[in-house]
């Protein structure tokens, strides 16, 4: 196998650190460091152990920090929040693109310092009835609002945005190829998973067909035999190799 294209691939992919604590986390970081190109520090985690999370991480591997914190507050809130963290050096961040355009607006800063903002389109767990649910017309579409915020997020100076596998290529086609999408909802075929709370999934080598720049995959590597085995059939698809 070409071991550049690995590498490319690599770097592609963000496994998320949905583990209890920052002992489980660093352990993560551990046995994955050199095989995936980012870890993604969630809400959960990030609030029970604060920033030393992001330290215990780095400690262990040589890669990027994605702090998901979906941000969504006024303005000078966020601005200040994005400040904090690109001084604990993480790479990535994301706020909600429903936030409003002044409050996207305030990532351009934050991407001076060397912090890149996404933003969150509509959430992979969504499907048309809760949209519905929250107020909007009946023939709005996840696509059409995904869209939408897309094109808001990047005239707002974001770094890319977050939306699933299944609006990847149609944000691809509107924002261009510089803009950098990020999609969760990674499902693997060979990787099934119980009472699945996502709604929108496509399999890594779908993600990058249809425009995707890096992936998030959290189950199908955490809950397997061999994580590490695990990483590496899904860098294995992303570099167009097969993944067995």
């Amino acid at each position: 196998m070409d071991t550049a294209v690995l590498t490319a691939a690599r770097k592609q992919l963000i496994f998320a650190l949905d583990v209890p604590d920052r002992k489980e986390a660093a352990r993560f970081a551990r046995e994955l460091n050199g095989r995936v190109g980012c870890f993604k520090v969630g809400l959960e985690l990030f609030i029970k152990e604060g920033p030393e999370v992001l330290k215990a991480v780095s400690g262990e591997a040589d890669a990027d920090i994605f702090l998901d914190l979906k941000l969504h507050d006024i303005p000078a809130t966020v601005q200040g929040a994005l400040r904090s963290a690109s001084a604990l050096g993480a790479r990535y961040i994301t706020l909600h693109a429903s936030g409003g355009k002044a409050m996207l607006e305030m990532s351009r800063r934050a991407v001076d310092e060397g912090l890149e903002v996404l933003a969150v389109t509509v959430l992979t767990s969504m499907s048309p009835a809760d949209l519905q649910d929250q107020g909007y017309p009946s023939e709005t579409t996840i696509s059409d609002l995904v869209c939408r915020r897309a094109e808001l997020a990047r005239s707002a100076g974001c770094s890319g945005i977050v939306c699933s596998g299944e609006e990847a290529a149609m944000v691809r086609k509107l924002c261009g190829a510089i803009f950098k999408i990020v999609t969760p909802g990674i499902r693997p075929a060979w990787s099934l998973v119980e009472g699945d709370d996502q709604s929108r999934i496509v399999t890594p080598g779908q993600a990058v067909e249809r425009g995707a720049d890096m992936i998030v995959v959290g189950r199908p590597i955490r809950s397997a035999e061999d994580p590490g085995e695990a990483a590496d059939r899904i860098v294995r698809e992303l570099a167009g190799f097969d993944a067995d």
